[in-house]
């Protein structure tokens, strides 16, 4: 059965990221459908009733955040978002993103990472309009999907942190990422970020590309 079907079907970062939230919406993304571009209706993350009914645009200014979860025992949606390319080999960062409610605005195509004025459209708003990332990740990492910790396996330290795969560069002159990082949370906030496990890059060739965790 068809719920919805009048979604954009544009296909640069046209995957769609989905998950119920703790008071029951489906929360999805709707990426950029470019680099960088300044289009109505994207660069979103969109919350629905079940039935695709009642949409609302929770966030704005996400170029493409393909990994989303809540903080336990909270509402507070946190997510990754990937930056925008050709700026060079270091910038602009990925971002962690921290949304403990709707209507907050994360700068793209304006802003990237808090602080980084956009070369074609930076002019247009300022950075302090926006909302800065929870954390900076690495520049081109591709973060992808991330999840809090909950389990009781790993020692109590963990309880509480991001695990976000890093799916890795694709245009850097030197590649990074590759692997799976861990965010070090505290009392709501980023305090740390650390790889967890790497190894699928070797040197400059990749024999697997983290997606989700």
């Amino acid at each position: 059965m068809v719920l919805e079907d009048s979604f954009p079907n544009d296909s640069h970062h046209g995957y769609r990221f989905l998950g119920f939230s703790p008071n029951g919406r489906l929360i999805m993304s709707i990426g950029a459908p470019c680099n960088v571009c300044d289009k109505p209706g994207f660069g979103v993350i969109l919350s629905m009733q079940p039935d695709a009914t009642d949409k609302r645009v929770y966030a704005r200014g996400v170029r493409n955040s393909v990994g989303f979860d809540w903080r336990p025992g909270t509402d507070e949606l946190w997510f990754t978002d990937n930056g925008r390319d050709h700026m060079g080999d270091n910038l602009p960062p990925g971002e962690l993103n921290r949304a403990p409610q709707s209507g907050m605005d994360f700068g793209f195509p304006y802003c990237h990472g808090g602080d980084i004025a956009d070369p074609e459209f930076g002019e247009a708003r300022a950075c302090s309009e926006f909302t800065a990332p929870a954390q900076k990740l690495g520049p081109h990492v591709a973060p992808l999907g991330m999840r809090f910790y909950s389990g009781d396996m790993f020692p109590e330290e963990y309880r509480g942190d991001v695990f976000i795969a890093e799916h890795g560069s694709w245009n850097r002159s030197k590649k990074i990422g590759y692997r799976v990082t861990r965010v070090g949370i505290e009392n709501g906030k980023a305090v740390s970020y650390q790889p967890f496990a790497s190894g699928w890059l070797q040197g400059e060739q990749a024999w697997g590309r983290p997606v989700d965790v």
